[in-house]
């Protein structure tokens, strides 16, 4: 029988590759490396396809017009920016400079770059020229366009950012939401068409699935626009680089920038928002200031001591009339006190909340606590309309709220992580959307442990709290077992114990008493 040949996936060679660099640059840092090396080879490999059509199309005196190539998606290389140079300098001691300057040079060509490549980010690390020169090799072998359907590209990016995530540990992973989680935003808000919003848009991985999800439900991803601000340079850029991949336009605003701060999208009313923003921020303001911010108009000033309620309020700002948002927050936002008690409860008097979803533990890299997927909805009204795969026929939903509790949900992931598969994600959207519908007496029922729908006057009973076990049933248990049953297999088990216990002392006593010690 043939030995079983186990083989790496290239995502795999290429993480062992990367790791490699460890001890030369921080994990912090070389994902800029490697990403943007692959970065690099992709534009290669799309430009040189390119640039044989043009020459099979005996277009020869336009090989070097960067329009032929932009027309088609393409970036324009100048010969000193293209991978095959690099690789055929890859052994010289200047080749971060080469690198550098490659990259430089892609950004100016091609304006829909500007902004998004690291800026004479190689020459300044110091990188292990052996190691390095292995890293490009690893790339070098990795052909980009082999597959297009398998999005080789698009999945080493995300498996990187994830695997980045998790080897950067706690308190440093807030740019990057687990995949199943986004997949479950989108699922559940379902993105169609319009203006998508992300307000701490990270490496742009809310947008990523949502053109997936347009994708899996025969949408055209040019019915949506996509919005989005961050905060840190390295990461605004990361997502710059992420999306243009992909071949996604997107407005990330002028530059990177605080949302509180310095909003890069003042008039823009999203129809839906994704979010992941970074959990319970404090002094995200100074106390005089951001006090009478139009976005908190109707409402208390969000405390400095938290962002929670900040961010909240920036989305709902930001919804248009049918807007629909989808995002996390730690479970502290669902019965704060204080400031974020009166914002919860005017949210909550204007019929925003659709539905509180809370996820189970250890999903996030970054943190272990549980978390909370909030759904804002600005029109819970009847009203029906035609999407891609079907016909939405919405009841009326106004003074409802679905609790939902997926804390028993979810399959293991690399050994101490949790994820929804896609069938449970698929369950879940379903069960949620169910409730939504006009027929839902027929389709929906609150199941114990898993999900209540609410109406506001009990949410009022309960002071304003959203917390899923205040309102979802609980079942005892223990009210169903047979005391006399319990007590008996507790006997047995004691006995037993005390019978292995008996044995033991005697076998210890005389293993002393032939050594000539009696007890």
């Amino acid at each position: 029988m043939a030995k079983k040949v186990q083989t790496k996936s290239t995502e795999e060679i290429l993480w062992d590759s990367a790791n490699k660099l460890r001890g030369s640059v921080e994990p912090s840092e070389y994902k800029h490396v490697v990403l943007s090396l692959i970065f690099l080879k992709f534009a290669n490999d799309k430009f040189l396809r390119r640039r044989q059509e043009l020459i099979n199309e005996h277009k020869e005196a336009f090989l070097d017009i960067p329009e032929f190539y932009q027309a088609e998606n393409v970036f324009y290389l100048p010969e000193a920016s293209r991978w095959t140079y690099i690789i055929a300098n890859a052994k010289q001691d200047d080749i971060t400079l080469k690198i550098d300057s490659a990259l430089k040079t892609i950004e100016r060509t091609n304006k829909s770059l500007e902004g998004a490549l690291p800026d004479n980010y190689f020459s300044r690390l110091g990188l292990d020229q052996s190691k390095f020169s292995a890293l490009l090799d690893t790339i070098n072998n990795i052909d980009t366009l082999k597959d297009e359907a398998q999005d080789i590209v698009g999945r080493v990016y995300e498996y990187f950012l994830s695997k980045f995530a998790i080897a950067e540990g706690k308190g440093k992973g807030e740019f990057y939401t687990p995949k199943s989680i986004v997949n479950l935003i989108a699922e559940m808000i379902e993105p169609y068409k319009g203006k998508i919003y992300d307000p701490s848009c990270g490496s742009g991985g809310m947008f990523v699935q949502s053109l997936k999800f347009i994708e899996k439900h025969q949408g055209n991803k040019k019915d949506i626009s996509i919005y989005g601000q961050e905060l840190t340079n390295t990461t605004f850029k990361l997502a710059k680089m992420n999306l243009a991949i992909r071949g996604i336009s997107a407005n990330l605003g002028n530059k990177a920038a605080d949302t509180f701060g310095d909003d890069q999208h003042k008039e823009l009313k999203a129809d839906y928002i994704m979010a992941n923003p970074p959990f319970n921020l404090k002094d995200w303001r100074a106390e005089n200031e951001l006090t009478d911010d139009p976005r908190w108009a109707g409402y208390e000033v969000p405390p400095k001591s938290n962002a929670n309620y900040a961010w909240i309020l920036t989305m709902i700002s930001k919804l248009s009339q049918n807007g629909v948002a989808g995002f996390i927050l730690a479970n502290g936002a669902l019965s704060g006190g204080g400031e974020e008690y009166k914002i919860r409860k005017q949210i909550i008097e204007n019929d925003l909340v659709e539905a509180i979803v809370i996820l189970p533990r250890a999903m996030f890299y970054s943190t272990d606590i549980s978390v909370t997927l909030w759904i804002l909805n600005r029109n819970k009204n009847e009203r029906t309309f035609v999407v891609n795969d079907g016909m939405k026929n919405y009841r009326n939903r106004k003074g409802e709220v679905l609790f939902m509790d997926l804390r028993q949900k979810g399959e293991p992931f690399e050994k101490k992580f949790i994820q929804f598969g896609e069938e449970e994600i698929t369950s879940i959207a379903t069960h949620y959307h169910n409730w939504q519908q006009t027929d839902w007496k027929e389709t929906y029922q609150d199941i114990p442990e898993y999900s209540y729908s609410a109406t506001l006057e009990e949410i009022r009973k309960k002071d304003y709290s959203l917390v899923p076990s205040k309102y979802i049933e609980f079942v005892n248990r223990d009210e169903s077992l047979d005391y006399n049953e319990q007590m008996q297999s507790l006997q047995a088990d004691l006995k037993d114990l005390f019978q292995k216990e008996s044995r033991l002392k005697e076998e210890v006593a005389n293993v002393f008493k032939t050594l000539g010690y009696e007890l």
